[in-house]
């Protein structure tokens, strides 16, 4: 039978991030995908011009009728929405015995901000301690522990270390907001830290970048590879999402990055 996971998070109209940039990262990794939606967003590749929660209920139930049936091998969190959406996702996670990947998201490529303020609390008390692996970028580890973002490798080091306290078992602190010719993600496990690198493109279509990976590393998880197999492979595959993502000229802003460039190309 073919492995399943779900994604938790919210719906982008537009297509590159999400739910749905997660539903074709799965499709390409051969994994099938299954959803919970957090929120509606009116949104594209230049800004997020509107945001509607889904009720409490709606989450839940959504939640119930995904577990009661599928067999979900690993779960993605991505946008979660309100404090109150965090607690209800993470009362549907309760005794969850499956890998959860969580993919902080707080601020869309455009700027706009997806997670309230008010709603960190609840993220690193109720939603933290349930991660597999966190997926957060400098910005997202600084936030969640309330302090600058890293400006060294030896920061990040010492932020994913930090956030590990905070609850997670694995933190992999993704770079792309760095500076430098090559980005850095460091993968800070119990057993050690994994360095992963690739040189920084000139791009700006990068648009769900984080979406794609975290839910390539829940599409591995799902498969059954070890933690460090899946974020390698997640790792190449975004790689080759963002070198071809130019050849797809969707929007006029920040574009999306190519969820099937091992399937289809445009160059």
């Amino acid at each position: 039978m073919i492995p399943i996971a779900l994604t938790i998070a919210g719906s982008d109209s537009g297509g590159g991030a999400g739910i749905q940039a997660d539903l074709k990262t799965f499709s390409a990794l051969g994994v099938y995908g299954a959803s919970v939606i957090t929120a509606l967003t009116a949104q594209n590749t230049r800004a997020v011009t509107m945001v509607d929660p889904a009720s409490p209920g709606m989450i839940a139930a959504q939640m119930q009728a995904v577990f009661d049936d599928l067999d979900v091998r690993a779960v993605k969190l991505g946008m979660l929405g309100d404090a109150t959406a965090i607690s209800t996702v993470a009362e549907g996670l309760h005794g969850c015995t499956v890998p959860v990947v969580l993919d902080p998201v707080m601020v869309a490529k455009s700027g706009d901000r997806l997670l309230p303020a008010d709603a960190l609390v609840a993220l690193r008390r109720d939603i933290v301690p349930l991660a597999h692996v966190l997926t957060p970028n400098l910005p997202e580890a600084a936030d969640l522990l309330g302090i600058a973002p890293a400006q060294s490798e030896a920061q990040m080091l010492e932020q994913a270390q930090a956030l590990r306290d905070m609850g997670a078992r694995a933190v992999l602190m993704k770079g792309g907001h760095g500076q430098g010719a090559d980005c850095v993600d460091l993968l800070v496990e119990a057993s050690g830290v994994t360095r992963l690198t690739a040189p920084r493109r000139a791009t700006k279509n990068t648009h769900g970048t984080g979406c794609t990976l975290s839910a390539a590393i829940a599409a591995g998880l799902a498969q059954g590879m070890a933690l460090g197999a899946a974020v390698a492979r997640a790792h190449a595959y975004l790689q080759g999402a963002i070198a071809h993502a130019d050849a797809l000229g969707v929007g006029s802003g920040h574009g999306p990055v190519h969820h099937f460039h091992g399937v289809w190309r445009n160059d």
